[in-house]
């Protein structure tokens, strides 16, 4: 395509530009001529303009073509076409349901939703053990001198079982005994003195009466002696002194006795108190004496009896206990999940050599350990002929009355979902699909269902450990 002429002022600009890359052409390159674009030579200096744009050349050099607001568009354009191409192909041969997973029919347990009546209950294990049970231990401990009965063997009230010996009771009881002993002496002493005291009190008196009497005698006599001058006025005068001190003094002595009885019956009274409290305890030290001759204290079958000849047991140490030989209880232990609905005087059922036995809850222990509570049961009218201590029994609590309910199998789904979904087969059993659902009681054959299938559906209730993740199962046979 021929060049247009350019202008007078493109041309200048085009001889200046020529002279500059001249001088800046070494000489003996074989050619004055700067070198053309595209020739496969190296561009010379100064060949493009700031900016990235090509100067303008002489006539026969090609221009830059500006690329077109499409041209710009037309790659991404492509790109996104092809996506949504990809995308339109998957959805159209991507199986339905989100993810899925193809699982051989027999690798799975397909059960029928039903109805029926659901017995609300629970498997318990327990162990039986005696009804009641009375512990022996040594209250004051001591050393076994001689044993009277064997472990198993059945005891009556009273029994002697074993014998022990304790010194320092021995001594204790010995002090006590000193001590009451004093303590009664010194009783007997103090009413000795207050016997003494009373008696000089009177002894006392009965001499002032008579030295009374004998100066009013006296006095009486000499009174008309002295009018009339056959008697000093004096010695009179002294007799009626003498009398008044008699007088006086018997006035001191009368309330002398009187505090002094005062006195010694409040001392009576505080000794006999104190010698009580010591004979008291007198007698309590030599119960615990007797105590080293261990009886029975109830009638049963004596077991976990192990001693031996001289052993010693410390304060509180348990020999034994004496079990009720026929009379039993079950303990069993319960997941804290059934603590509120379990509760005193619910029932449970025990099945064996083809009888059933009731029990009813007795006790309840609110104390959870390692996640379970646990709870006494008692037999009602009656109990096996073969049940023995410490043997385990399976049995049925009952915690609501039957109730009529849409049903599912129990199966291992339950510990992967919770109970919160479940897969469901469809009518023609090619697939199952994931389904919400919501569950309620259960126990050890059913499930209840509350809400999200209806019966005569058909669920997977085996295990799903290898596709928990999924939302739908090709099933195939």
């Amino acid at each position: 395509m021929a060049k247009k002429p350019e202008t007078a002022k493109g041309a200048g600009k085009g001889k200046v530009m020529e002279a500059e890359i001249k001088k800046l052409t070494p000489k003996g390159s074989g050619s004055d001529r700067p070198a053309k674009l595209g020739s496969g030579g190296d561009r010379p200096i100064g060949s493009l303009r700031s900016g990235g744009e090509r100067p303008p050349t002489q006539a026969g050099m090609d221009r830059r073509i500006e690329k077109s607001k499409y041209d710009r568009l037309k790659k991404p354009g492509m790109y996104a076409a092809g996506a949504v191409a990809l995308i339109a192909v998957y959805m159209a041969f991507a199986p339905e349901g989100g993810r899925t997973l193809r699982i051989d029919s027999d690798r799975i347990v397909v059960s029928r939703v039903t109805t029926g009546q659901f017995e609300d209950f629970i498997p318990v294990r327990g162990r039986v053990t005696p009804l009641n049970t009375v512990y022996l231990d040594a209250v004051d401990g001591g050393q076994v001198e001689s044993i009277h009965v064997e472990d198993g063997a059945l005891v009556e009230a009273g029994q002697l079982l074993v014998v022990l010996a304790n010194t320092s009771l021995q001594l204790d009881v010995i002090s006590r005994e000193a001590q009451v002993t004093e303590q009664l002496n010194n009783l007997r002493s103090l009413e000795l003195a207050q016997e003494q005291n009373r008696l000089g009190h009177k002894r006392e008196l009965v001499e002032i009466d008579y030295q009374l009497v004998r100066l009013n005698r006296q006095i009486g006599r000499q009174e008309q002696l002295a009018a009339q001058g056959y008697v000093p006025r004096s010695d009179f005068e002294d007799l009626k002194d003498e009398r008044d001190y008699y007088q006086r003094r018997q006035a001191v002595r009368i309330e002398s006795q009187q505090s002094d009885e005062r006195m010694q019956q409040q001392q009576r009274v505080q000794l006999k108190a104190a010698t009580d409290m010591l004979e008291r305890n007198l007698i309590f030290a030599r119960g615990n004496l007797d105590k080293l001759n261990f009886r029975a204290p109830a009638a049963g079958k004596l077991t976990a009896f192990d001693v031996q000849v001289g052993q010693s047991l410390a304060q509180g140490e348990r020999l034994g206990q004496i079990d009720d030989p026929d009379n039993f209880k079950v303990e069993a232990h319960i997941d804290e999940f059934y603590l509120g609905r379990v509760d005193i005087g619910q029932t449970a059922s025990l099945e064996t050599s083809g009888r059933r036995y009731a029990l009813r809850i007795a006790k309840v222990y609110p104390q959870v350990a390692n996640g379970q509570f646990k709870i006494d049961l008692v037999f009602e009218g009656g109990r096996p002929d073969n049940v023995r201590r410490g043997q385990t029994l399976q049995t049925r609590l009952q915690l609501d009355d039957p109730s009529e309910a849409i049903l599912i199998p129990n199966g291992a789904f339950y510990q992967d979902t919770g109970g919160n979904w479940i897969f469901v087969v469809s009518s023609d059993g090619r697939q199952a699909v994931r389904r919400n659902v919501r569950l309620g009681r259960r126990n050890l054959r059913y499930i209840e269902v509350l809400d999200g299938l209806e019966p005569g559906e058909e669920v997977v209730t085996s295990s799903y450990t290898n596709y928990i993740d999924m939302d739908r199962l090709e099933l195939s046979s």
